[in-house]
């Protein structure tokens, strides 16, 4: 109940539309029952050839005394019937006719204009609601810490933002309008129908007993399968995602055959339990149904007899009656299935707050410091790092003054990444702290911190955009002779200008319509343009041919150029020039000094440079 009740959280933006909405339901409701109670004059005057007199005139004598409730509700009954048909009727049954065919054109055209405004009213209030959610549980995600994201696959997070938000916006719908539109038309004929029969419409009720308990019975494994069909979904929307964006990687393996055999294998298990929720949903309707269809034809028994003996209801009476309770049907049978709507929102919301619920790891202290630079040093002290109790760094400590290069280099899995990963607050260190002019970045806004850092890695991260979008990413604004001065610089202006549009030209997903040494030297303009004091490269020239690492690493060494730069080398002849360098083994600092001094030692570094110079 607390999941439905934050869903109608986002309703708040909408009440006027979904007050609009209710009031157009409420028209459709009365226009509807008007509509089906104006037959009754024209079966009188049509089959029964009745007059204005006979029709306005007394009731006909019950065959038997009637208790004192029913008989003044029998007047009343009397007094409205009296009133409606003066209304309608003409003076002769031609005139009868004409206003009858008229009147039930207007209540049918009156009614199906609420029905559409209504329906329109609803879709703008759905509509909005969805695209609230999704945008809350996007800008949540980009909120969220970096850890979070290699917690939780890919197309499990699209899921829930896609799949998930469009269940919950079936809920919506199902609340506002199955579970007023429904109620009332249901309140409406049975309230006709109570109008002409009392004792027969009770015995109809009886079916809503019977009726509650068969939803309430399949409500709570409904809830269960409809989880369990979103989880695979999810993992559907997984190995789609990896085989899509890893097209390359599949074919060079030849793996065709063994991805569409595990595509298919979880395609069918989420067909299996699809199937499920769709055995359990669909049952309430049917049984619903029937057991309406039971008691209608129990009625029907019960006040044919009474009709054909001359009671209270004339035939024309009793033939409403009838249409009446049988137009209960649809709205019951639509109602006996909105729980499976709602049980597979509330299951999709749960999954979706969830996400919603999640407090980011890294974020601002109150009170925290903007700073748009700094003077003296950048400082690790004592710092340990560990993944769930998985240790990566151990007790590290260095210095790096303003303007200094520090290359970090070490064996795979040594914890370089992560090393450099605690300086724009990727993640926080478990123990000891980094600092930055005596500051812990703990005590530094966490945007202005990243705002002094640039970034290039290995794998350059590029958009579907335009060359000039990707380079200006996150600089809105930027006047295009910087754009390019930057673009000259990481040596890239000369591929650009070859390209169909040039700066407009449409890279693609991930840039794939470059190759991988553009896609570095556009990652190194982007860089450039920000023109940050802080610069981050980590492995940036490690899987390029040798003409590509040759324009890029002439870009790293215009881009680190008066700027304090953290480089995590995998080709050591890379780092020669670096005012220091720190070596890493199995997340220990085991060495410490420039090129000439470590050479001169017998550790990590001399093998691994000999290593690689003997290769």
């Amino acid at each position: 109940m607390r999941t439905y009740l934050r869903i109608l959280r986002y309703l708040r933006p909408y009440r006027f539309a979904l007050a609009g909405s209710m009031v157009c339901i409420l028209f459709f409701t009365l226009l509807s029952s008007a509509s089906l109670f104006s037959i009754l004059p024209f079966l009188d005057v049509v089959f029964y050839g009745a007059d204005k007199t006979e029709l306005t005139g007394e009731a006909p004598a019950s065959p038997a005394p009637p208790t004192p409730a029913a008989q003044t509700l029998a007047d009343a009954r009397q007094k409205v019937m009296q009133k409606f048909y003066g209304l309608v009727l003409g003076e002769n049954q031609k005139s009868t006719l004409v206003r009858l065919c008229g009147l039930i054109i207007l209540l049918i055209c009156g009614k199906n204009l609420f029905d559409y405004l209504q329906a329109y009213l609803m879709a703008r209030v759905e509509q909005g609601v969805i695209m609230d959610v999704r945008n809350d549980l996007y800008r949540h995600l980009q909120q969220l810490s970096l850890s979070y994201f290699n917690q939780n696959r890919t197309g499990n997070l699209i899921s829930r933002i896609t799949n998930d938000v469009t269940l919950v916006n079936n809920g919506v719908s199902a609340s506002f309008v199955t579970l007023i539109k429904n109620p009332l038309l249901i309140l409406a004929y049975l309230g006709m129908a109570f109008f002409l029969s009392w004792k027969l419409t009770l015995a109809a009720l009886l079916i809503v007993p019977l009726s509650l308990a068969v939803i309430g019975s399949l409500g709570s494994r409904l809830r269960r399968a409809s989880r369990q069909s979103q989880t695979k979904m999810a993992d559907l929307t997984s190995i789609l995602h990896e085989t899509i964006s890893g097209a390359r990687v599949v074919k060079a393996f030849a793996m065709e055959d063994f991805e569409v055999r595990n595509f298919t294998r979880e395609s069918r298990s989420y067909f299996q339990t699809l199937l499920r929720v769709t055995r359990i949903s669909r049952l309430a309707g049917p049984i619903t149904e029937s057991l309406g269809a039971m008691v209608g034809v129990g009625i029907l028994w019960f006040g044919g007899q009474q009709v054909l003996a001359g009671g209270a209801l004339s035939p024309s009476e009793f033939l409403l009656f009838l249409l009446a309770i049988f137009s209960v049907m649809q709205p019951v049978k639509e109602l006996s299935t909105v729980g499976s709507r709602l049980q597979e929102a509330m299951a999709a919301g749960e999954r979706i707050f969830s996400v919603l619920d999640t407090e980011p790891e890294i974020v601002s202290l109150p009170g925290a410091v903007k700073i748009a630079g700094f003077e003296q040093n950048i400082r690790y002290v004592n710092v340990s790092f560990a993944y769930e109790q998985n240790s990566v760094l151990q007790n590290i400590s260095f210095e790096v003054r303003k303007g200094e290069i520090l290359a970090i280099v070490g064996p795979s899995g040594a914890g370089k990444s992560t090393l450099v990963d605690l300086l724009p607050r990727f993640y926080d260190p478990t123990r000891g702290r980094v600092v930055i002019d005596g500051v812990d970045l703990r005590d530094i806004d966490v945007k202005s911190l990243r705002q002094l850092m640039g970034i290039v890695t290995q794998e350059t991260i590029l958009f579907h955009g335009t060359v000039r979008s990707n380079i200006a990413y996150g600089l809105s604004g930027m006047p295009e002779e910087k754009l390019r001065e930057a673009a000259v610089a990481a040596n890239a202006h000369g591929f650009i200008m070859e390209l169909p549009q040039g700066y407009d030209t449409l890279i693609g997903e991930r840039g794939l319509k470059l190759s991988g040494g553009q896609r570095q030297r556009l990652a190194i303009a982007r860089a450039l343009l920000k023109n940050p004091p802080i610069l981050i490269l980590d492995e940036a020239t490690s899987a390029l041919d040798s003409e590509s690492e040759m324009l890029v690493q002439q870009a790293i060494e215009r881009l680190m150029a008066n700027r304090t730069s953290f480089v995590i080398a995998h080709r050591l002849s890379t780092i020669l020039h670096a005012h220091k360098i720190i070596v890493l083994d199995q997340g220990r600092l085991v060495q410490s000094g420039a090129h000439e001094d470590l050479m001169q030692q017998d550790g990590v570094y001399q093998k691994l440079y000999r290593m690689q110079f003997r290769a």
